[in-house]
């Protein structure tokens, strides 16, 4: 039974045998909402399976909420890993859910998403009603109270500061959407949440992500350890730490990987933050895929099948700043990966923004460096051919005024970036793919792809079959020419 649900209305009898079962799979792509208990619950909910008659499915916890159900305070199913809806599709509802996520409707309001996304608020909101059944209100509210019910569980935070963390404007509206979501107070159901002792200190916090395994740790690892820069970024081995550009102000992330989950300490953190520093990390980390339909799908094709069997569970790289990951990538594309990464580490030391805090031990201390920085200064500090310089340095003045985050339409935003100088069908393609998480991307031009692909006696036409998962075959094919590399960088 595949684990992928497609984004017309649910199928009820599809959803029923997965409750039934107990599937952990289908845990946050779909809510179960019980007629007479008046709860919603996660498919895996452990708690007697109810009759057919009782129960109805919602894509989201908000559609279950504006219907007037409660939060299962047994299964927590606000406690899972993110939908892989919003991975797989890229039309106006799941743009919108990605932002949402990222905290853009509690910073600058419903106006604030609907400049984003270059429609009208009452667009919008009817889309998200008519698609994922509540509205842009409902969805953001939501999904604070679920960075609070976080926050109450995992931290010692007192409740006045979880309540502006998660993104409410008042102790009062916090105290209304719990008791409305979860039938209790917030102490009350921090006294339920069984905590297992303190987490947070000051602007210090740590968190467990959730996400669904298998995983390719091995693969993810390497990607942020063989291009790490000093002062920006930090690899000690195990664990991977960098810095973050957020809303209110900088932040340092660490992060380690477990068998379900990934172990993620914030510090310097201003609480504000914490939802839209949290979405980042996991796109980075690209925790909201769903790896058993990933690997169901490609392992069916002959060619894939031997790549997929050794190594289960590949992730695409995301983005935490658009505009970082487009001259990141240009620089791979206009001259050597060693010259590139030289040259991003210089343009860190040189152009890059200081945090503010100390570097001990080598930890990083430093921001990416901004558009407009490296538009004015790149010149002065880059070295190599000049035509490569003038067309990184001019995409960086671009990118400034490009539309580079996890909202964007896919293809609106390949279009864009291949009207700039010097930006090539390989650069698009990787800059869309690390940016909106696009799951069917194929890279064109690409070297390493079109040996591997020889190497497998397959060609382009070939790979026909490996819609919509062309990201994740292209990352199959990339590990098996790397592999050598990733055993050097990541200990097996």
């Amino acid at each position: 039974m595949t684990t992928t649900l497609d984004p017309s209305p649910l199928d009820f009898e599809r959803c029923y045998r997965a409750l039934a079962a107990r599937d952990t799979r289908f845990d946050g792509q779909f809510v179960t909402t019980v007629l007479t208990t008046g709860i919603y619950c996660r498919p895996s909910c452990p708690a007697r399976t109810p009759k057919a008659d009782n129960v109805r499915f919602e894509l989201t916890a908000a559609a279950a909420a504006a219907r007037g159900f409660r939060a299962c305070r047994r299964c927590l199913p606000d406690a899972t890993p993110g939908s892989p809806l919003w991975n797989v599709r890229s039309d106006l509802a799941a743009r919108a859910m990605r932002l949402i996520a990222d905290g853009v409707v509690d910073r600058d309001g419903v106006g604030g998403l609907a400049a984003a996304l270059g429609y009208t608020e009452r667009h919008i909101s009817r889309v998200l009603v008519a698609e994922l059944g509540a509205g842009t209100v409902a969805l953001a509210r939501t999904h604070r109270a679920t960075a609070a019910r976080l926050l109450l569980n995992s931290t010692d935070m007192s409740i006045g500061d979880v309540a502006f963390a998660a993104g409410f404007s008042s102790i009062r509206q916090f105290n209304d959407t719990i008791r409305e979501l979860y039938d209790t107070t917030p102490s009350a159901l921090r006294a339920s949440g069984g905590r297992a002792g303190p987490s947070s200190t000051g602007d210090s916090i740590t968190l467990r992500l959730p996400f669904r395994p298998p995983y390719d740790s091995a693969w993810t690892l390497y990607g942020l350890a063989a291009h790490a820069v000093d002062g920006l970024e930090l690899w000690d081995g195990s664990t991977f730490e960098r810095t973050l550009r957020l809303p209110h102000r900088p932040a340092s992330v660490r992060i380690s990987l477990g068998p379900d989950h990934v172990v993620t300490t914030f510090e310097h953190l201003d609480m504000r933050d914490l939802g839209a520093a949290v979405n980042r990390v996991r796109r980075l980390l690209d925790l909201d895929a769903d790896p058993v339909a990933v690997d169901d799908a490609l392992g069916r094709d002959p060619i894939l099948r031997p790549l997929v069997d050794a190594h289960p569970g590949i992730r695409i790289p995301g983005s935490v700043d658009g505009v970082e990951t487009l001259i990141r990538v240009m620089m791979g594309q206009q001259i050597s990966v060693k010259a590139a990464r030289t040259h991003i580490a210089r343009l860190v030391a040189e152009l890059g923004e200081p945090t503010g805090w100390p570097s001990v031990g080598g930890r990083p201390n430093v921001l990416f460096p901004t558009a407009e920085a490296i538009a004015e200064h790149g010149p002065a500090v880059l070295t190599g051919p000049a035509r490569a310089i003038r067309s990184i340095t001019a995409a960086a003045a671009c990118g400034e005024r490009m539309e580079l985050h996890a909202g964007v339409d896919a293809s609106n935003l390949r279009a864009d970036l291949l009207r700039l100088s010097g930006v090539g069908d390989w650069t698009a393609d990787q800059v869309v793919m690390r940016v909106t998480g696009d799951p069917d991307i194929l890279t064109r031009r690409d070297l390493v792809i079109d040996r591997a692909l020889a190497d497998l006696g397959a060609g382009p036409t070939d790979t026909g079959s490996w819609r919509p998962w062309r990201s994740y075959a292209s990352m199959h094919l990339w590990r098996q020419q790397l592999a050598h590399r990733v055993d050097d960088v990541v200990a097996p």
